[in-house]
């Protein structure tokens, strides 16, 4: 049964890190694909080859996944299988919902709700400072620290280039877009595949099929990095609108000082603080910030608000989801 079960939970977070990648597309080639820098087919071929480099680039935040969300060492194989497995479930359900309405939500935290409510659901003890200090405080300040930082990235770059050519300037940062869009690519694949290493680390921890001192096994990185780049490259076309359009008309600049500004703090986040922030929260507030700098009401609020509930409902929605399939399994599959 236990192998049964690792297999199954395997493929499903191998699915979810494929629905990460259509799901989350769009934050990396959203805005070059809107100011015309790149082509739709083109970018999406560059982010999905950046998304499987960033994915080999680092462990931490797959480790964060594994070990610092729910407590799973005092629980049988049976019960640890089932809460990652349910878990999985409810990251996919609340990732094909956001999908399906065009609203880019977390696929981060649709995750760690959903190894929330399964844990809590099965009785699992949660670490709930470790998720303060590595997910809530994130997810609060990096939304935050993207839109002030690209908001006065913006008006820096408006100062500098204040008496060139517009049509030179405008072709110039298409071309540098080009750069941008990689960068947020690679963070992207940093960010996210390494959550789907993280789940899987976990169930062949959970097994004894891994040495938790001999990291994550060579096997888990490319299975992650090559699932959430095909998702990457079917593309997310609903979402892209979204970031693309309907937040704010973009131009070249803007959307090369969005993408930058996410960038940096993504790779701050997986280098320095080991946290799993949410590439989408990030790529969305920055573009707020740099649409802020035209004026205020340049940014479609409305549609900043909708964003907003979807983040705010993100954990709790994929938690209840998670929670509701482990007390329907949980009782089949012990």
């Amino acid at each position: 049964m236990e192998v049964a079960l690792v297999v199954l939970v395997v493929a499903l977070a191998l699915g979810f890190d494929y629905t990460n990648g259509f799901h989350d597309a769009a934050n990396a080639i959203a805005t070059s694909v809107s100011t015309r820098a790149l082509t739709p087919r083109i970018a999406l071929l560059m982010a999905a080859v950046m998304n499987f480099v960033g994915a080999l680039l680092g462990t931490e935040v797959a480790e964060t996944i594994a070990t610092s969300i729910v407590d799973l060492q005092d629980a049988s194989d049976h019960t640890a299988l089932t809460v990652i497995l349910c878990a999985l479930v409810g990251a996919i359900v609340w990732n094909l919902i956001t999908w399906w309405f065009g609203l880019p939500s977390s696929s981060t935290h649709s995750l760690i709700g959903g190894l929330v409510g399964a844990g809590l659901a099965a009785g699992l003890p949660i670490y709930g400072q470790a998720i303060v200090d590595k997910v809530v405080l994130p997810m609060v300040f990096s939304p935050l620290i993207g839109f002030i930082g690209a908001y006065f990235a913006m008006v820096a770059l408006l100062w500098i280039f204040r008496n060139a050519a517009p049509s030179r300037v405008t072709r110039r940062f298409r071309l540098s877009q080009t750069v941008s869009a990689a960068a947020m690519a690679l963070g992207h694949g940093l960010q996210d595949a390494q959550k789907t290493m993280g789940v899987i680390f976990m169930a062949i921890l959970t097994v004894g099929w891994a040495n938790p001192d001999a990291g994550i096994p060579l096997w888990v990185k490319l299975a992650a990095a090559g699932a959430i780049s095909l998702g990457t490259a079917s593309g997310g076309w609903r979402i892209m609108r979204t970031l693309g359009r309907r937040i704010i008309e973009l131009d070249p600049a803007r959307g090369f000082v969005a993408e930058s500004v996410s960038a940096l703090v993504l790779y701050a986040n997986a280098f320095i603080l080991h946290a799993p922030v949410s590439t989408t929260h990030t790529i969305t507030s920055a573009i707020m910030g740099v649409g802020a700098t035209r004026r205020l009401s340049a940014v479609r609020w409305g549609v900043a608000k909708n964003i907003g509930v979807a983040w705010v409902l993100t954990i709790p929605a994929a938690a209840l989801v998670a929670a509701l399939t482990t007390w329907l399994l949980h009782p089949i599959l012990t």
